[in-house]
């Protein structure tokens, strides 16, 4: 019988699997997230041949944010990132879509950890006010 992992195991999985810069850009960007918000879930979604460990996912009220692991990026996408204020200028990536927006953070980037804190807990309002008006 095959073990039933948790989430949060599958992405400690990924992070692993993945074993270079990538894996600990994704380790630090889940720190940030979870601290940024401490009732998000995680998730693994989208599971396929191609990309059997499935996408990292984490939920407040509808999807926060997804990673993708590229070959120079690790992509962190919000699906509403439209709706979402970025003061900071934090998004670079995905900036003419109608309603997503994306950070690709690269091997040499630090990460402006209080921006995308405040980038996190704007994602969740914005998540909320939908729920709301439901």
């Amino acid at each position: 019988m095959k073990e039933v992992k948790s989430p949060s195991q599958e992405i400690d999985d990924i992070i692993r699997k993945l074993g270079d810069w990538r894996g600990k850009k994704l380790s630090q960007l889940r720190v940030i997230i979870k601290k940024a918000d401490l009732e998000v879930i995680e998730e693994v979604k989208w599971k396929k041949p191609s990309k059997p460990e499935g996408v990292p996912v984490w939920y407040h009220d509808g999807i926060l944010c997804v990673v993708d692991n590229l070959k120079n990026a690790v992509r962190l996408t919000f699906p509403k990132g439209v709706q979402i204020k970025d003061p900071k200028r934090l998004f670079n990536t995905r900036l003419d879509s109608k309603t997503v927006r994306a950070i690709d953070f690269f091997e040499d980037n630090a990460i402006n950890e209080v921006a995308l804190k405040a980038l996190i807990q704007e994602t969740v309002k914005v998540n909320m006010q939908k729920t709301k008006t439901k």
